[in-house]
């Protein structure tokens, strides 16, 4: 049975393009398009939608205010479509607070071959969303942050590895993995271990995200510029469309980003991350892969723990989409599985209390 999925945009040529892409898909049915808010309701009980894809910016109720109420009322896989811009990365990443399962750029008018890859692109989010565990919360957007006066007092220290205690924690995820991080690293002290991320994201959305995550969370998080000497309470997001890599000068670690041909479809790739974790830090890496489509980062933890790192996978039920969280546990990549708000205290069993 074909997903049925209905497509709301403000822009009547929007609405054509994307159902034409998306109707490329054998086994997906665009069943009815929406340019505004107001028009979904009805649509919504008439045509009986698997899966709505969603303007960020509409007439009237935008995208936020909708995707919200929808949440409350009738919660559904919504994919959200987004201009890379700032401002549109900044929405979207809060609509994904409010329930979305992933989002997608709008479509440019580029060469054929480009559009075809933007199509597979969005039926495979369409059927991961499809496939999804909903996330319903009442948390408002307006929420206050934590306190972060603590942790901004505290100066970054280089971090050196080899030593007693010197682990550090390398980190992967995709859909639903930007919520599924935040979890973890609020659970993590102000002056956690080094951690090394990838999210799969754009270029235009790392740095966004990494602010966001720096405003709520205890340690420090930074998009990574490549160069870096890692250092104690900071948490390090892959710069979009990088590839990230570790090396080790002088007993120290630091960050390499590369733009070498994606891996397993992805730059940046899990992959490339826990490898060269792997190969560099053995086992004094600690590797963690959360919720996320497809097997980006199995392989990869599987060499960690092979090289004598800790490894652990977010378990099915707190993962959004259980793809790669299950690939590696079906290759006896994982050695430890987790709720993902139990994570981060697994993770800091595995170093020494530090004084205070």
């Amino acid at each position: 049975m074909s997903i049925r999925v209905l497509v709301v945009d403000d822009s009547s040529f929007m609405r054509k393009q994307l159902s034409r892409i998306i109707s490329a898909a054998p086994d997906i049915e665009v069943v009815g398009t929406a340019g505004d808010a107001h028009a979904v309701r009805d649509l919504l009980l008439a045509l009986k939608p698997d899966v709505l894809t969603l303007d960020v910016q509409m007439p009237g109720m935008n995208g936020l205010e909708f995707l919200e109420r929808l949440m409350q009322k009738r919660p559904m896989p919504v994919v959200m479509v987004s201009a890379f811009t700032q401002e549109g990365s900044e929405t979207a990443l809060k609509a994904l607070e409010l329930g979305a399962v992933d989002f997608i750029a709008k479509p440019k008018a580029e060469s054929l071959q480009r559009l075809n890859e933007y199509g597979r692109e969005l039926a495979e989010k369409i059927r991961a969303a499809k496939g999804a565990r909903l996330r319903v919360t009442a948390r408002s957007r307006s929420a206050a942050a934590p306190d972060k006066a603590a942790s901004a007092s505290l100066e970054a220290q280089p971090y050196p590895v080899g030593s007693t205690g010197g682990k550090v924690i390398f980190l992967g995820a995709s859909t639903g993995g930007t919520e599924a991080i935040k979890k973890v690293l609020l659970g993590m002290p102000a002056d956690c271990p080094p951690i090394l991320i990838v999210q799969h994201m754009p270029e235009t959305f790392s740095a966004v995200f990494a602010a966001n995550l720096d405003r709520v969370c205890p340690p420090r998080v930074r998009e990574a510029q490549g160069g870096e000497t890692v250092a104690a309470g900071t948490v390090y997001i892959t710069k979009g469309n990088h590839h990230m890599q570790v090396k080790k000068e002088g007993g120290r670690l630091r960050i390499e980003l590369v733009q070498t041909p994606p891996v397993n479809g992805h730059r940046p790739s899990v992959d490339v991350l826990f490898a060269s974790a792997a190969a560099v830090m053995g086992r004094q890496a600690v590797g963690v892969i959360l919720t996320g489509m497809g097997k980006d980062g199995a392989q990869g933890l599987l060499s960690m723990r092979r090289a004598g790192a800790h490894t652990f996978g977010q378990d099915e039920a707190s993962c959004v989409v259980y793809g790669m969280p299950k690939e590696a546990f079906q290759i006896g990549a994982v050695e430890e599985v987790a709720d993902v708000t139990q994570i981060a205290g697994r993770v800091l069993t595995l170093f020494p209390v530090r004084k205070r």
